[in-house]
């Protein structure tokens, strides 16, 4: 997406912070809105569309957890939290709550740039030479429309999720790496982050596998990475 085009919602409780954020974003084109807390985050998205969430944890009222969690209900744009808090266990929960990506603060202005980069991509459709359609035995993918439907029923799945489905899709049987994954769905600069992947292939198998805990599609290789196994065809449409 060009940054033209993007409008970013900064949701943090320090005024300085919102402002130096505003700077630097509208610097880069990138169309700008502040928010103080979850509850006013809510009600400018509500009112207003926009591309991206930047999203601060610690805020009066509503926690910036609960408020990942409701936007992330509503809303399929990309969530980045933006936080002190540094352990493994708050960027799982982070996750968990909804949100794409997890920046520590202090942060520079090129890594959150980047970010937002990477969280406004999308991965690239499949080559005219590959399957549009993947039927599935009780899955049906449709690559084009970026639509899915797990045992008949319409799944919603947002786009870093589809994207990574759609990644492991395009590469049937094929041992995934965890980085070769977290550099082609987040993108280069990513590669560490195994955790991002734990979460969202766990979010996956629980919207598209009969039964989650024992999976059949997304399978773990362990201590390598991710691989889809069809059980069914793919089809060409």
């Amino acid at each position: 997406m060009n940054a033209l085009a993007a409008k970013v919602l900064v949701v943090d409780d320090e005024r300085q912070i919102r402002r130096v954020m505003r700077i630097s974003l509208s610097a880069q084109g990138y169309a700008v809105s502040e928010a103080r807390t979850g509850e006013e985050a809510i009600d400018v998205l509500r009112r207003e569309r926009h591309d991206i969430v930047l999203l601060d944890l610690n805020m009066p009222g509503m926690g910036g957890m609960e408020a990942c969690r409701v936007i992330r209900a509503e809303y399929d744009i990309p969530i980045v939290v933006l936080s002190v808090r540094a352990s493994e266990q708050d960027k799982v929960e982070a996750l968990d709550s909804g949100a794409d990506d997890y920046v520590t603060k202090p942060f520079g202005e090129k890594e959150l740039l980047a970010r937002i980069r990477s969280n406004l991509r999308r991965v690239p459709p499949a080559a005219e030479s590959d399957p549009s359609t993947i039927e599935l035995d009780e899955l049906d993918i449709n690559l084009e429309t970026r639509q899915v439907k797990s045992r008949g029923k319409q799944v919603r799945l947002t786009p870093k999720e589809f994207d990574l489905l759609q990644y492991l899709v395009s590469h049937p049987n094929v041992p995934l790496l965890h980085s070769r994954l977290l550099q082609a769905v987040w993108g280069p600069e990513y590669g560490s982050e195994v955790e991002y992947l734990r979460v969202f292939v766990n979010r996956l198998r629980k919207k598209i596998e009969p039964d989650p805990a024992n999976p059949r599609y997304i399978v773990t290789d362990p201590w390598t990475g991710y691989r889809f196994q069809p059980a069914g065809k793919i089809e060409q449409s």
